[in-house]
């Protein structure tokens, strides 16, 4: 099987151009093209998630694969060398008109999948770098790096000193004081008082007495 795969971005872009250069491409090796597989769609979006990733578990060694250029394959480097390898290992062989690239089984095309394949490597090896320096510049900056700790362990720490956490809150001591002396989050107490329901008491006496200006604090 022969099959011509179409991709824009946006439906803005029109089709008809990779259709018509994938003809003459066609009528000029005098071969027919089978199926179209056409789609609107990131190239960013994952093959799997794509037409083009059922049209390539259709496909069976010695079928060949035709786009215009190896851009419509993907947005980055490291998904087309993935698509590419998994065309090698199937023997389905992937044309570009454009760029005039060939892959097939024959030695041009494995030392192009290898040049490929570092350029894919280097690319990868930037954007870990990029973003270790990145995040050594955020650091130097003050900025607190990965995820947030959790309010689990903090909650366990108002858990189990919920006694005096009470007794804060009988001698009217605000939810600011509390938060400040466990060094947990609002958040954090909130989830405490939901869970006490002794927390949850004290809260609403306090703010009651906080308005009507009885409060001790």
């Amino acid at each position: 099987m022969i099959a011509g795969y179409l991709r824009v971005s946006t439906g803005k872009q029109l089709l008809t151009n990779q259709k018509e250069e994938i003809l003459r491409y066609a009528a000029a090796k005098q071969i027919t093209i089978d199926c179209w597989v056409t789609e609107i769609v990131s190239g960013k979006k994952n093959e799997k998630e794509r037409k083009l990733g059922a049209l390539l578990r259709r496909l069976k060694p010695g079928d060949i694969l035709i786009v215009t250029e190896i851009s419509r394959l993907s947005r980055t480097l490291t998904e087309i060398m993935e698509i590419m390898a998994k065309c090698l290992r199937k023997k389905i062989r992937l044309y570009t008109t454009k760029e005039g690239y060939s892959f097939d089984d024959s030695i041009n095309s494995k030392v192009l999948c290898f040049a490929f394949g570092l350029v894919a490597e280097i690319e990868r090896n930037l954007i870990s770098m990029r973003t270790k320096e990145a995040l050594a510049m955020r650091k130097a900056n003050g900025v607190i790096l990965g995820r947030r700790k959790g309010s689990c362990t903090k909650l366990n720490l108002l858990l189990n000193n919920k006694d005096e956490v009470l007794s804060m809150l009988r001698s009217q001591r605000t939810i600011l004081d509390i938060c400040r002396h466990w060094g947990v989050s609002r958040e954090t107490f909130n989830k405490f008082r939901r869970l006490t329901p002794a927390a949850a008491e004290l809260t609403a006496r306090n703010n009651l007495l906080r308005k009507s200006g009885k409060t001790r604090v």
